[in-house]
């Protein structure tokens, strides 16, 4: 197993990196440029993969990181069914399209493997407090605990 330190090793947010970059550049050309309510609606969708994994490996609980992953997987199905809308609308062509569909369903099975494997783990100890009873909220330490434990 390899460890993870930082959200930027993880492939699914690599992935909706590449997917942003290719949403902006889209965005930024042609007559697509004025459409600015799909443009702008498409933009938003592809940042909010990429911060939903970041915001979630950042966050103090894997539960945490597994909704905010949850998220993305949305965003990333948002941003599908816009390149439909794209193309239906003459911005993209059908093989445009496809790759643009492709990349977002690869970024969608790399975060649904990703929570899969993280609901396989152990649940984190939980430590006691001073009255016997157990602490509502997982230590810091577990979290990165949890984080060294990512398949390569």
């Amino acid at each position: 197993m390899s460890t993870i330190h930082r959200f930027e090793e993880i492939e699914a947010w690599r992935t909706a990196r590449q997917l942003t970059k290719a949403v902006y550049a889209l965005a930024a050309s042609g007559s697509f440029t004025r459409d600015f309510a799909l443009r702008d609606q498409m933009r938003r969708a592809a940042v909010s993969i990429m911060s939903n994994i970041a915001e979630g490996f950042e966050s103090r609980t894997s539960g945490l990181f597994l909704e905010f992953l949850g998220r993305a997987k949305g965003s990333a199905g948002e941003l599908r069914a816009q390149f439909y809308v794209a193309t239906d609308a003459g911005y993209l062509t059908p093989a445009q399209s496809q790759t643009l569909q492709d990349q977002c369903e690869k970024c969608s099975s790399q975060i649904s493997l990703l929570m899969a494997y993280l609901k396989s783990l152990p649940p984190p100890k939980r430590s006691n407090v001073p009255n016997g009873s157990a602490s509502s909220s997982p230590k810091r330490s577990n979290v990165q605990t949890f984080q060294r434990s990512f398949p390569p």
